[in-house]
């Protein structure tokens, strides 16, 4: 992360210091020196999209480039309206480092709400693998981390390049920096060794994690061979859980577990009631409901309660992804046959994010992709019961062994430290894990391989400011570095 920074505050401090006038040269040589930077990150970042085309290679292997160059070539133009804000705000100051800060963290705002927003990998996730500095992220939120990794990462570029004069201030940004640094350090240090996991009474979690390949899961054919292998699974055991259900009081299963409506199907039903025997099932699964003005039915990408042999509870998910479960813009891009490259059924659901099962706090539900959205995996209202936890169920083999999940884990991770929730995170290839609130995480399935995971839920933790204040946070931070960016 030092090197595109560092570069990317080069490239700023070249256009400015050649013509202080912002003429559209150097307004144009900026935005092109942010979008080959932003493009460079996102292919780094995304190349795994790709291996999603191959699964179904005689369909869609085609697409593959526009995957892997198309999308970062798109996402690319945020970075460069960053760099273009930076440069508005740019002088000879040494506190120029501000205004850098800005655009980078502004141009990652932008891309998490634009269409829906696509906030994956954004840049303060630098820091989220950095032991105790995450814990940051539970003041401020990525956002707020997403303005600060870019004065860490882009300060020793100062040492290096200098406008004439006053260069000895260049002290003062460097010392600020470090300062911040040891701070987060201490900070989360401090944190996570005052505060120890705790676990909720009488509730033992049991994690299934299948493995199935990607080309087979979906098969209608294979509808009653994928029930059996997750009731093997999950009633046989393995060498790293116990090997019988006596003891568990809930099970969870991944996203989209079964190529069928398990409502439609009561056989299936009632094989889970008399394998599993009394725990409480919670499942991905596809949901259908008669559409009341006639039309067709409605197909929801749900997570189901099913207790016996009934389901007595739904969520269906809201935040879908473009172009994988829906067509953004359907009536431009549908003429244009697009749509086959967005074949999903999915209707996005319109309940509150909360999940209530017999036996468990109150939970915040989160299907797949909602994992990634900061400040948006709890909601809060007055007088309602709020989340105690976070579950993500997800199916994360269309990635296949690439970097990809293990993004999508990290995403997961700091949820739970912004939150103050454990996260409960099931995953159909990995990585399955029960993460406390502070972002530990006690344990973990690696990816690919079939296997459970049994252990108590964490307790929450006190709300911490960010659960409390939400992009406040940001805006805060962002205000102070808008003032800084003043100082000569």
């Amino acid at each position: 992360m030092f090197a595109p920074m560092i570069v990317g505050l080069w490239f700023i401090d070249g256009a400015y210091r050649d013509n202080k006038n912002l003429s559209r040269r150097s307004i144009l040589s900026v935005a092109l020196s942010g979008w080959w930077l932003g493009f460079g990150y996102f292919v780094a970042s995304l190349w795994w999209l790709g291996a999603a085309m191959l699964v179904e290679a005689d369909q869609f292997a085609w697409a593959m480039p526009f995957a892997v160059f198309g999308l970062p070539a798109l996402l690319a133009l945020f970075t460069a309206s960053g760099f273009i804000l930076a440069l508005l705000l740019w002088s000879a100051s040494c506190w120029r480092i501000f205004a850098f800060a800005i655009g980078i963290s502004s141009a990652e705002w932008i891309r998490g709400h634009v269409l829906t927003g696509f906030p994956w990998n954004d840049v303060g996730m630098a820091l989220v693998g950095a032991g105790p500095l995450a814990q940051t992220a539970s003041l401020i939120g990525l956002e707020g981390l997403n303005l600060i990794t870019p004065l860490l990462f882009a300060t020793p570029a100062l040492i290096f390049y200098t406008f004439p004069h006053h260069p000895k201030k260049n002290i003062y940004p460097l010392a600020l920096s470090v300062t911040t640094l040891l701070a987060m350090a201490s900070f989360g240090v401090f944190r996570l060794i005052n505060h120890q996991t705790t676990y909720a009474p009488q509730v033992k979690l049991r994690l299934m994690q299948p493995n199935l390949a990607q080309d087979a899961k979906f098969r209608a054919e294979n509808g009653s061979a994928i029930l059996e292998h997750y009731l093997m699974l999950s009633t046989q055991g393995v060498p790293q859980a116990e090997n019988e259900l006596s003891s568990i009081t809930h099970l969870i299963w991944p996203e989209s577990a079964f190529p069928f409506i398990l409502s439609e199907q009561p056989q299936a039903l009632t094989e889970i009631s008399q394998r599993l025997n009394g725990v409480v099932l919670i499942t991905g699964a596809a949901r259908m409901q008669e559409n009341n003005d006639g039309d067709k039915n409605e197909i929801y990408n749900a997570i189901e309660v099913v207790q016996r042999d009934r389901i007595i509870a739904a969520f269906d998910k809201k935040h879908l992804v473009p172009f994988g479960e829906y067509l953004p813009l359907e009536k431009l891009l549908q003429p244009l046959g697009i749509n086959h490259l967005a074949p999903g059924v999915w209707d996005a659901g319109a309940g509150r994010r909360i999940l209530m099962t017999p036996g468990l706090p109150p939970a915040a539900p989160l299907i797949c992709y909602e994992a990634v959205f900061t400040g948006e995996v709890v909601e809060k209202a007055d007088g309602l019961a709020s989340a105690k936890w976070l579950l993500n169920v997800t199916n994360d083999g269309w990635f296949g062994l690439t970097i990809g999940p293990y993004q999508h884990f990290a995403q997961a991770r700091l949820r739970a430290i912004e939150e103050g929730l454990p996260m409960i995170r099931v995953a159909n290839t990995g990585i399955s894990a029960i993460i406390d609130p502070y972002g530990r995480v006690l344990k973990a399935l690696p990816l690919g391989v079939a296997g459970l995971i049994d252990g108590p839920l964490p307790n929450p933790a006190s709300p911490p400011l960010f659960a409390n204040v939400g992009g406040w946070a940001f805006a805060a931070l962002w205000g102070v570095s808008l003032l800084l960016t003043r100082l000569a």
